[in-house]
């Protein structure tokens, strides 16, 4: 068999000499290339809370259409004002702080009108016991932290003494030295749903104090967009503003798809993800809006970098022609 194909490799170079190549239009029928248009560059933040905002862009294509990077809520938000991102998530600290610069996004945003699972004090004693008491920051949210000094110095009537503790993911080790902290995101979620009982700590939820403190929902991220970028591409700002409402509604409708397929990599089930979104508000109206101007209002001044009556500037509506495109 050696012997054969050893044969046949000089009568197939023959055959091959003299072979001519016909070059191949591969352009005919196409237009021209041309340079690429930006994908507008979008934030996500890296946390379970944000997941029914986003998860519908793929199911609806938009994912295509933008540049998403994730990260944390203090990263994305100093992208956003710092100008490397586009439109994102923001804290509400970091927006009333920026406010000059910055565009809300209407009836999308991620607060609570009651207990929002994810923004909480951990503490081993009543929080009446504070005074004075070591409480450790673990957040990476600004806003977290305001809140829950505001709520312990005016509503409870404490000051405790703030350290910042390096490790966010082990609770455990950041109350050796504290007892109390101060936890969000998926940190938090767990500590509610299983540490606290371990550990035997109260669980003291920052939506819910606020509630009961003042009657109002409160918001603790926006969704903005950089007034330079919308008034330099005010379409693509409202077809992206379109495409968040579009994925937050299909995401809502398709909640328990969306718990069920989370819960695969998630430490969490799906029924307690259910519970979880439920408690969560991601609109921006009238009353959302209240809650942010009474929060501006009882914490601002030159300490919170903005003054107590700043304004958010909405984005506002889509020409007509737009919006009837977006509506069809």
């Amino acid at each position: 068999m050696t012997e054969q194909l050893t044969a046949a490799a000089p009568a197939a170079a023959t055959l091959g000499r003299g072979f001519v190549a016909t070059p191949t239009d591969v352009s005919a029928g196409l237009g021209p290339v041309v340079d690429a248009v930006r994908r507008p560059r979008v934030g996500h933040i890296d946390f379970l809370n944000c997941l029914p905002l986003f998860w519908g862009l793929a199911r609806t294509g938009s994912l295509l259409d933008v540049d998403l990077r994730r990260d944390t809520p203090d990263v994305l938000s100093d992208a956003l004002t710092a100008g490397a991102l586009d439109i994102a998530p923001i804290s509400l600290m970091e927006c009333l702080r920026h406010s000059d610069d910055l565009l809300a996004l209407p009836d999308i945003a991620v607060g609570s009108d009651g207990p929002v699972m994810s923004c909480l004090i951990v503490s081993r004693e009543p929080l009446e016991k504070l005074d004075g008491a070591p409480l450790a920051l673990t957040s990476t949210s600004r806003t977290s932290v305001w809140l829950a000094d505001l709520l312990l110095t005016e509503a409870v009537g404490v000051t405790p003494e703030y350290f910042v503790f390096a490790s966010r993911e082990d609770l455990p080790t950041t109350l050796v030295d504290a007892p109390a902290a101060v936890v969000i995101g998926d940190v938090a979620l767990r500590a509610a749903l299983s540490q606290a009982k371990e550990l035997n700590l109260r669980v003291y939820d920052l939506g819910q104090m606020w509630k009961d403190w003042t009657g109002l929902p409160f918001v603790f991220a926006l969704f903005a967009a950089r007034k330079e970028f919308a008034a330099r591409e005010p379409k693509t700002v409202h077809d992206v503003h379109a495409a968040f409402l579009a994925s937050r509604d299909l995401s809502l409708t398709e909640i328990d798809m969306v718990c069920e397929q989370a819960a695969k990599w998630e430490p969490f089930d799906a029924a307690t993800l259910h519970r979880y979104y439920s408690a969560l508000d991601f609109s921006l109206g009238a009353r959302q809006l209240a809650g942010i101007a009474e929060f501006a209002r009882r914490v601002g001044g030159p300490e919170a970098g903005f003054p107590a009556d700043v304004r958010v500037d909405l984005l506002p509506p889509a020409p007509a022609a737009d919006a009837v495109r977006h509506h069809r």
